[in-house]
């Protein structure tokens, strides 16, 4: 495994509390045996072992006007951080841009995609002696991919997203699933007062839901969707409801998700597409997404930036394995994937 430490936090937050104090410590887990690597997999920690499943990449030539996208119902299993990954069983179906949460000893799969349309299944993968378990729970209200979701306490919260593949407007939906209920339904729950958004990212932290930029989706000239890139960003605290908070300081489209909370207020964002290279040409060049750390504290509602990671990702997800916050895939640049699985560690300043 490589490591690195990338920066002492005291430093970097000189403008917020000191709860957010700490260092940052990056590595690299082994790579997912693929070439290519995977966008939006799930992803969560199960019987020990950090599980990615599903996903997707493009298949040969990548820089023609016309590529080929394609999905994937592989499970890979990680069972120790200097061990080798498995091949641990396949999924339902070959999918996608879903979203992922560990709750239960479980990764729970919620939504997604593959080739041709949007799903509103959900399921729960276990790995059990050696062996992957896959089991049913409710469905989703409606089909969704590119939503964004976390746990919170005991209760599922997914948010936006959009319903079919070639959708020009994103979904202003807010559902909430309570694990503990006897028998688990999903609740449609009002929504953010902003815009409808599909690829944001959220973050649990001081007993609330927060949801941080997205694209909002309109139709072009050819009818085709055309993204508006967010800033903004909302808390959502059960009982007292949804609350505008501090913009971010630029968009982070797809960035990895949920958010990785530090301290006791603290959330960081970290790379994700900020939309000023959208149309970058020639594609093949394009150098990346922002490597940046946005940092927000939840005490002060005040965002810093807080140095860079050592990579550039979007379109991947954020699964914690005991101390560790794993970055499996992802793209690292438009049309481009990467099998590297980095792993960051925040340890507590004296």
């Amino acid at each position: 495994m490589r490591s690195l430490l990338i920066a002492a936090l005291p430093a970097i937050f000189t403008a917020m509390t000191s709860a957010l104090a700490g260092e940052f410590h990056w590595e690299q887990l082994p790579p997912i045996p693929d070439a290519e690597g995977f966008a939006s997999p799930f992803a969560g920690v199960s019987g020990g072992a950090l599980i990615v499943a599903g996903g997707a990449n493009i298949t040969g030539e990548k820089w023609n006007e016309t590529f080929t996208k394609r999905w994937f119902d592989s499970v890979f299993v990680l069972e120790k951080p200097d061990g080798a990954w498995t091949h641990g069983g396949k999924l339902p179906r070959a999918l996608g841009y879903g979203v992922s949460v560990t709750a239960d000893d479980a990764l729970i799969c919620t939504g997604g995609s593959d080739a041709t349309r949007h799903y509103a299944d959900v399921f729960r993968l276990e790995w059990r002696g050696g062996k992957l378990r896959t089991t049913t729970l409710p469905s989703l209200p409606e089909p969704c991919a590119n939503a964004c979701g976390a746990l919170l306490g005991r209760t599922i919260y997914i948010a936006g997203g959009i319903e079919t593949p070639a959708a020009t407007t994103a979904l202003k939906t807010f559902w909430a699933l309570n694990l503990d209920d006897a028998a688990p339904q999903w609740r449609e729950l009002e929504p953010w007062p902003g815009p409808e958004r599909m690829l944001s990212v959220a973050g649990v932290q001081d007993g609330a839901f927060f949801i941080f930029s997205g694209a909002k989706l309109s139709a072009g000239a050819d009818g085709k969707p055309v993204r508006e890139y967010l800033r903004d960003a909302y808390r959502y605290t059960p009982v007292r409801g949804w609350k505008r908070i501090a913009d971010l300081p630029r968009p982070a489209v797809a960035a990895p998700s949920p958010a990785v909370p530090i301290g006791a207020s603290g959330l960081l964002v970290m790379t994700g597409d900020d939309g000023t290279k959208v149309n970058f040409q020639p594609i093949e060049q394009h150098p990346g997404f922002p490597r940046d750390v946005l940092a927000y504290d939840a005490a002060a509602d005040r965002w810093t930036v807080a140095g860079e990671t050592p990579f550039s990702r979007a379109t991947v997800p954020v699964a914690k394995w005991g101390a560790r916050f794993v970055i499996p895939n992802g793209e690292v640049r438009p049309r481009v994937r990467t099998p590297e699985v980095w792993a960051l560690t925040i340890s507590k300043s004296d």
